[in-house]
């Protein structure tokens, strides 16, 4: 039995002649902490739109709970069972905070209460405050109070920690954490690479509507290098023809070679072209992600 929660398959969104989201197929698994990277454009809120069924695919499919994003019915009961957090958190103004989380805990019979009164505690929340009133963190807060709290099985979030200061970016990471921890899944998007690899397990880069990395993040920093090599009369890069180079890069001696993985394979050609120095070197998520834009 599958334990993927949610899962696409060919994925696609047109918007007359423009292509956001192109062949997307993805499966997140049940309690995974999950990343989903790309710049601006990329295609990412139009996705998590179709995921939540607010917009309809223009072909391929995707579930939820087992359950059909594209069918008004089942998207219905998608959005009870699920949490989701827009990127520019959209709350009622003309509610004070008190407000806003005393309607919404009314529809949402798992409400967590306990949790309610740590975060209420935890963030400072003004009560009596309307909402139009609040500060961007503030809103922002709110906005995690009322999806966190509600009991639901996965959080999908936009931009989660947008306005936040490190202390309280750093609550809400390990809030997310805790909720892995208790078979929640966590899918969400974020501009903030380093908060993503401080928690995600699983990665997904997607660029011009297409999927360019999935991969589980420890496999990623085991395998992804950076080789830098020095050389008396370098080689064309053509005599690095192997599996796993994702980019080659030379400036008079030196010759830099990023790769996905079959390190070793990489330093052993090196070594049989005559290079004079081999320098083997991690990298972070960051430096993944825009060489994988710079690819394209």
């Amino acid at each position: 039995m599958s334990t993927a929660i949610l899962e696409t398959n060919g994925l696609t969104k047109h918007y007359g002649n423009f292509k956001a989201v192109q062949d997307l197929s993805l499966r997140v698994q049940r309690g995974s902490i999950n990343g989903f990277l790309g710049q601006n454009g990329a295609g990412k809120s139009s996705t998590i739109r179709m995921l939540l069924g607010m917009m309809r695919p223009t072909a391929g499919s995707g579930r939820i709970f087992d359950l059909q994003i594209d069918k008004p019915d089942e998207s219905i009961e998608i959005r009870k069972r699920a949490a989701f957090v827009s990127e520019d958190k959209r709350l009622y103004d003309y509610m004070t905070v008190a407000q806003i989380i005393h309607f919404t805990r009314s529809f949402f019979p798992r409400w967590r209460s306990d949790l309610e009164q740590r975060m209420l505690r935890e963030f400072g929340l003004p009560l009596d405050r309307k909402v139009k009133k609040l500060s961007k963190g503030m809103r922002t807060q709110t906005a995690l109070l009322l999806a966190f709290c509600r009991g639901a099985e996965i959080l999908i979030l936009d931009e989660p920690t947008e306005g936040l200061d490190p202390v309280n970016i750093e609550k809400v990471l390990q809030l997310l954490v805790a909720f892995a921890a208790e078979g929640t899944t966590v899918f969400f998007s974020s501009h903030q690479i380093a908060e993503v690899e401080q928690i995600a397990e699983h990665i997904f880069i997607i660029d011009k509507g297409r999927l360019l990395v999935d991969d589980s993040l420890d496999r990623m920093k085991e395998e992804y290098r950076r080789i830098s090599l020095v050389f008396d009369n370098p080689p064309e890069p053509s005599s690095f023809a192997l599996d796993g180079i994702e980019r080659i890069t030379t400036a008079d001696r030196t010759m830099s070679i990023f790769a996905s993985g079959n390190a070793d394979r990489i330093v052993a050609q090196a070594k049989a072209l005559h290079a004079t120095s081999v320098e083997v070197l991690p990298v972070n998520l960051k430096e993944i992600f825009l060489e994988g834009l710079r690819a394209r």
